[in-house]
């Protein structure tokens, strides 16, 4: 009877650890799926910047002939920035992947900024209704990103803080979750980055 009572308190404190164990698990699992969701709307944002920067450099090209290099400026930091995004997509949380990720759009903002700069010395282009709709939804897609980016990096923090406090850090150790990195800007381009490029026509 003594034998039987200990092997149950036994197995119950099993059963105990167990269920504490995975909880811990599905909790981490829940905090890395939010990250990984969080980064997939950057992802979006950021592809909708890239399908509107030919039309924009296609309507800036009609009027503004003579700045061919900054237009192809564009063209080559966006092709950039989509490798950045690639690259990052293909292992989110990743910090080389997360830099590669920052500093390509470290230099779209750059030379998409330069663009603007430029194209204020042309009129007609400023009065072009398409080039001033193409900035609005641009300006609108850069605060989407500046959002999504916050969003992101508030879940990589929730994750991070979850994964490394004890108990939990015995099993994120246990089950191998790695810490994920945030999305944040190079720190010489960092008030590039964190400025959407000035589009006001």
């Amino acid at each position: 009877m003594g034998s039987l009572l200990i092997l149950l308190v036994i197995l119950g404190l099993v059963v105990v650890l167990a269920g504490w164990a995975i909880g811990i698990y599905n909790g981490l699992v829940t905090a890395r799926n939010a990250w990984k969701n969080a980064f997939a709307q950057i992802d979006v944002q950021l592809q909708r910047r890239f399908d509107l920067i030919p039309n924009l450099v296609e309507t800036a090209k009609a009027y503004m002939g003579h700045e061919r290099q900054t237009l192809e400026a564009v063209i080559a930091a966006r092709s950039a920035a989509q490798a950045g995004l690639a690259a990052a997509k293909a292992n989110p949380g990743d910090p080389a992947a997360m830099a590669e990720l920052a500093a390509s759009q470290g230099q779209l903002n750059g030379v998409l900024g330069r663009l603007m700069a430029v194209a204020e010395a042309y009129p007609d282009l400023k009065a072009n209704q398409n080039m001033m709709q193409l900035s609005e939804e641009l300006t609108s897609t850069e605060n989407r990103v500046a959002f999504a980016r916050q969003a992101y990096n508030d879940a990589v923090m929730a994750y991070n803080n979850r994964r490394e406090v004890f108990p939990s850090s015995v099993v994120a150790g246990a089950f191998n979750f790695a810490p994920a990195a945030l999305l944040e800007p190079p720190a010489e381009k960092a008030a590039q980055v964190r400025e959407a490029p000035r589009v006001q026509f």
